[in-house]
């Protein structure tokens, strides 16, 4: 059997973080090796686990998910950031994409495509929200 893909979860809502990692260990390839409350959390969950995507909040406690995702991305170019954030807005995205995250998923997606955009940013694809990617073409 081929290798699961492994998931970080981090987000400060509990039910989120429960939500999706019920729904992610119900696919037969992934995952979920840590969950995370908070930025500095996710920096050293990342460090311990090394997974191939971290799902980060960008609204979070402490260290915000744009921070995050330039330090994991600095220290671990092979880890896939996907930013989950209930912002649409475009100022968002760019500074997520420009601090390495390679995916970009509104909050208010259908589950089918949280896990595409797992499996293509894991791929080494970029992802972006089709409500999103309409004002990056």
């Amino acid at each position: 059997m081929a290798m699961k893909l492994t998931v970080l979860l981090a987000d400060d809502h509990k039910i989120v973080r429960d939500g999706l990692s019920a729904l992610i260990s119900a696919e037969p390839d992934m995952k979920v090796v840590a969950e995370c409350e908070n930025g500095q959390d996710a920096l050293d969950k990342t460090e311990q686990f090394k997974p191939n995507v971290v799902v980060l909040d960008i609204a979070m406690p402490g260290m915000n998910g744009i921070e995050v995702c330039r330090r994991i991305t600095a220290r671990h170019p092979r880890i896939k950031v996907i930013a989950l954030s209930m912002h649409n807005d475009r100022r968002y995205v760019t500074k997520m994409l420009s601090a390495g995250a390679t995916g970009y998923l509104t909050k208010d997606c259908a589950f089918d495509e949280f896990i595409k955009a797992i499996r293509v940013v894991a791929g080494g694809e970029t992802y972006l929200s089709p409500k999103i990617a309409g004002d990056f073409v």
